[in-house]
């Protein structure tokens, strides 16, 4: 039996990172390595486990990338480790994509593949800013050129392509746009034939310039559109088929600050609404996993009147650790449950656990408050949080006379190893916590002046304040649906 892994070439489409197939999200979800390029949408990786390596090979215009050399090196590599191995490619594999090159290479080492196909920015970037690529009696084909090399544009292929009379789509050619169309005006085509090019496209920054062939160059170049950008030529780049059903958060990007699951949550309800969306999931969740003080508290669990649980971590920790003791969960029946927020009572519900206490406003002073008054005297209390839990919590139990045991089940650490882009130029950039904004600054990112903050709570907007940062908004409620509707409310 070989002991050779797979490789699946999954097109990852173009644009948002639904307009995947089902096939090659299914594949990413059971992968051991996805090596990806810099273009796609950054929400497919994580549909990747947790475990899995993610390699960038970059491919991007005027950006450092892997040689295609390399790329189909690193392919066989992780293959004969035994791995399952996504090659995610932007578009579709085999339209300018090079995923014949890798095919030959895996082909020549013996190593099993299988190819999934995608949406090709050729046909999706003309599409998503109105303009198809073929109309009945008006356009019966089109080709697609691409137009970044000088053996690309040689004469006697652009002589060729001026006598075509479908639509023209030249991929990767803005730098040769001024030659491109001279070429195509000198071998025969009209100087009125209509002609677009679309900037960014599929994305919120997309530009697009509607021109003559003669003049779609000086029009470009006069808006300042910059790469990746697509060249259309011919009749069908005079319509206008933009899309007239808008979204609430349409043309609106947010970056989204914290750990995965919450960027994760967050990202998938903005995205619904319309919102293009820049994760940074720089923070850790690390479990204390040699926890002899929580495993003598759960052994102990019946001298407890009342559990306090503080996020969806502690609570699925709590959970897990349960299950692992092998704690029967009926000895929680006379136990009351106290949660902050409606994300944590709800990995609850899923073990048919019910919150006793959620207070309204969700926060630590809120539950303590409310602790204070529905805690007996002769009751105990077992509060399960991060290592960096609010001290008012405490504080207002000890102050009435409560007693309790704060047993620290997590910590929430920053990954120091960030080589994004520093400088936040989104529309908005949102904070779910305290830790996440120390881990932003101590970063390097900066927030541009047109970048609206919105954060959870007044101990993350103390935190802000403390990196002078006062022009901001704190959601009504500490949750994803209280930062969605902060951001509605300042569009």
């Amino acid at each position: 039996m070989s002991t050779l892994g797979k490789v699946y070439l999954v097109g990852a489409g173009c644009g948002s990172y639904d307009l995947i197939t089902l096939r090659g999200k299914s594949l990413i979800e059971q992968c051991d390595v996805v090596i990806y390029d810099s273009l796609i949408d950054s929400s497919l990786l994580d549909f990747a486990p947790d475990n899995a390596e993610k390699i960038c090979v970059g491919k991007r215009a005027g950006c450092h990338s892997e040689t295609q050399e390399n790329i189909n090196t690193l392919l066989v590599e992780k293959a004969k480790e035994g791995k399952i191995v996504v090659r995610l490619k932007g578009g579709d594999p085999f339209v300018f994509g090079r995923g014949g090159e890798e095919i030959l290479s895996l082909q020549e080492n013996n190593i099993e593949y299988a190819v999934v196909p995608g949406i090709s920015s050729a046909i999706a970037v003309p599409e998503l800013a109105g303009i198809p690529v073929t109309h009945r009696k008006l356009s019966r084909s089109f080709h697609i050129i691409t137009g970044h090399t000088a053996d690309d544009l040689l004469p006697e292929n652009m002589s060729a392509y001026a006598r075509l009379d479908g639509t023209l789509v030249f991929l990767m050619g803005l730098k040769n746009l001024k030659q491109i169309t001279d070429s195509l005006i000198k071998n025969g085509k009209a100087e009125n034939t209509p002609a677009a090019v679309i900037s960014n496209g599929a994305s919120t920054n997309q530009q697009v310039v509607r021109s003559t062939l003669k003049n779609i160059a000086e029009d470009t170049e006069k808006q300042n559109l910059k790469a990746p950008a697509i060249i259309v030529v011919g009749d069908v780049a005079n319509f206008d088929f933009s899309q007239t059903l808008s979204l609430p958060l349409q043309n609106i990007s947010v970056t989204v600050t914290g750990t995965k699951r919450f960027t994760s949550k967050m990202s998938s309800q903005l995205i619904k609404l319309g919102a293009s969306i820049k994760k940074l999931d720089y923070l850790n969740v690390i479990e204390y996993r040699d926890n002899s003080q929580l495993d003598n508290a759960l052994m102990s669990i019946t001298d407890y009147s009342w559990i306090v649980l503080t996020s969806i971590n502690g609570a699925e920790i709590f959970l897990n650790r349960l299950n692992k003791l092998k704690i029967d969960i009926r000895k929680l029946a006379k136990i009351k449950i106290a949660v902050i927020g409606s994300g944590t009572a709800s990995v609850l519900e899923k073990y048919g656990i019910f919150a006793d206490l959620i207070p309204e406003s969700y926060t630590s002073k809120a539950l303590g408050n409310q602790l204070a008054e529905r805690v007996l005297q002769n009751e105990k209390v077992l509060i399960l949080r991060a290592e960096q839990g609010s001290a008012e919590l405490s504080e207002i139990l000890t102050d009435n006379n409560i007693n309790y045991d704060d047993i620290k089940t997590y910590d929430v650490l920053s990954n120091t190893e960030i080589t994004d882009n520093t400088q936040i130029n989104t529309d908005f950039i949102t904070f779910a916590s305290s830790s996440g904004v120390n881990a932003f600054f101590e970063n390097g990112y900066k927030i541009s002046p047109k970048t609206k903050i919105i954060c959870i709570g007044e101990i993350t907007a103390n935190v802000l304040r403390k990196h002078n940062i006062n022009d901001f908004q704190i959601s009504k409620t500490s949750n994803v649906d209280g930062i969605t509707d902060t951001i509605l409310r300042e569009v």
